[in-house]
């Protein structure tokens, strides 16, 4: 496909003039000429046959419609910059950068970040997070943990290998089930229900596979992110779908429980997400080597195993049907 692209330096002198919201600044920063910043500008207002800059008083100010055209280009540069440091040579450096979907940052891997700074103390793991699972992967990043959707084209340039797939049960604020007990399935009816809109069908597979699938709560209370709806769980708010072992510390500190433990399902399936061409550093080979490790490692929460039990295998047991989670979280 062919592109019209404007003049590439012209349209970097203009975004760095744009932001600094002077010439003279981005001559400066740029270390080149106010002179010759002025003729890049009149060049890219030639190719786009728009004013870009206005003289007020000594001034040359950019237009409204300029600095909405620097966002867009700015964020262009940015996503070029984070490509290019992606799929280029890995630098020198001890730092790792993980990108991980935010109910997976939260609860699962920052608990263990301290046992791998035990083991590798010279290693900076810098974690930022998305709250979707934004195929574009904006911001840079060594390796990202994502939920495993169905497949991607986008996803072909990295290394996709299995995490851990979750299980799924209901979880409730201790003080809440001491407030109103859940000894016995119908109980549900009397509480309310918190649910995703990003884990759509989560309260339906499990009723589902625990048997009442016409059970109906007193009312949902239905939040944007898993999260969030988390939060809300804990708050006491009301009872919710929880997924082990995203969950286990929270189990294991009392903050959460699980009233039917012997009934779960299948969740989602994490991954970790390696550019294919990249050049791994040595720290973000320690680090994958790490997590698939800590994945694969039985709880190591002191009290958590009674409380995460797996349901047993019993072909006739209307418990152990298992399904697949959805979405991002």
């Amino acid at each position: 496909m062919s592109r019209q692209l404007p003049p590439l330096h012209a349209l970097r002198v203009f975004e760095t003039a744009a932001r600094a919201q002077s010439l003279s600044a981005a001559a400066q920063e740029l270390s080149i000429t106010h002179g010759a910043v002025s003729r890049q500008i009149a060049l890219l207002e030639a190719w786009l046959g728009q004013t870009l800059f206005v003289r007020q008083g000594q001034r040359n100010v950019a237009t409204d419609h300029a600095r909405a055209f620097a966002a867009e280009i700015s964020a262009a540069f940015d996503r070029i910059g984070d490509a290019a440091l992606r799929f280029g040579k890995a630098p020198r450096t001890r730092v790792v950068r993980v990108n991980a979907q935010t109910t997976l940052a939260m609860h699962w891997l920052i608990a263990r970040l301290p046992a791998f700074h035990a083991a590798q103390p010279d290693v900076q793991v810098v974690v930022t997070t998305s709250s979707s699972g934004d195929a574009a992967f904006r911001g840079g990043f060594d390796v990202a943990l994502r939920r495993d959707p169905p497949p991607r084209p986008e996803w072909e340039p990295y290394e996709r290998t299995v995490l851990f797939t979750e299980r799924a049960t209901v979880v409730a604020a201790p003080s809440l089930l001491e407030a109103s007990p859940l000894r016995r399935l119908k109980d549900l009816a009397k509480h309310n229900f918190v649910a995703t809109q990003t884990r759509v069908g989560a309260w339906e597979e499990w009723l589902s596979a625990a048997g009442v699938p016409a059970l109906r709560p007193v009312r949902f209370h239905r939040f944007d992110h898993y999260h969030v709806s988390l939060q809300a769980v804990v708050d006491g708010l009301g009872v919710g779908i929880g997924c082990l072992p995203t969950l286990n510390r929270e189990l294991a500190a009392g903050r959460l429980a699980m009233p039917f433990p012997d009934i779960q399902v299948d969740g989602a399936t994490y991954v970790t997400l390696v550019p294919r061409d990249a050049d791994k550093s040595k720290p973000l080979r320690d680090f994958l080597a790490w997590v698939h490790a800590a994945a694969s490692t039985p709880v190591e929460d002191v009290g958590t195993e009674a409380k995460t039990r797996r349901p047993a295998r019993r072909s006739t047991s209307r418990a152990t049907r298992q399904t697949r989670g959805g979405s991002t979280g």
